[in-house]
């Protein structure tokens, strides 16, 4: 199960977060913070998999932004890189070639994707094709 998703540039701001567990604010943003540290520091030639507490991050870079999935320990790590890897392609075609300022300026559609690829914490939709007739209906909403 995914306990949340972060998205964070280098610098460390978090662009985008999903929470399906529930925490504290303060916790949230200790979490935020502690995830960074690790994610940014470890060098490229180590796997995208880290032990964190009772569980796992999950974690890929594209370009300038962080990709964290905190998992069970249980949780197949390479479904999961795969389903971030899902997210930001739907995210490409959605956007074309999406950068950060999408994310920014664009968040309730990106919460939008997310809630159309994972729900409650578990992938829900495999398919990007799928994904982006539903945005696309989404859109054409009055």
């Amino acid at each position: 199960m995914i306990h949340f998703i972060l998205i964070q540039n280098r610098q460390g701001k978090t662009r985008l977060s999903k929470w399906y567990t529930p925490y504290e604010d303060v916790e949230k943003r200790k979490l935020s913070h502690e995830i960074h540290k690790i994610v940014n520091s470890r060098e490229t030639k180590f796997t995208n998999f880290v032990e964190f507490r009772t569980h796992r991050i999950v974690y890929r870079r594209y370009a300038g932004l962080f990709f964290s999935v905190c998992v069970d320990p249980t949780d197949n790590e390479l479904f999961c890189l795969e389903a971030i890897h899902l997210f930001v392609e739907v995210l490409d075609a959605y956007f074309g070639n999406v950068c950060e300022l999408d994310l920014v300026f664009n968040f309730y559609k990106v919460y939008a994707i997310i809630d159309e690829v994972f729900l409650a914490g578990e992938l829900m939709e495999p398919s990007k094709h799928v994904i982006l007739q539903r945005m696309e209906f989404l859109d054409n909403l009055p």
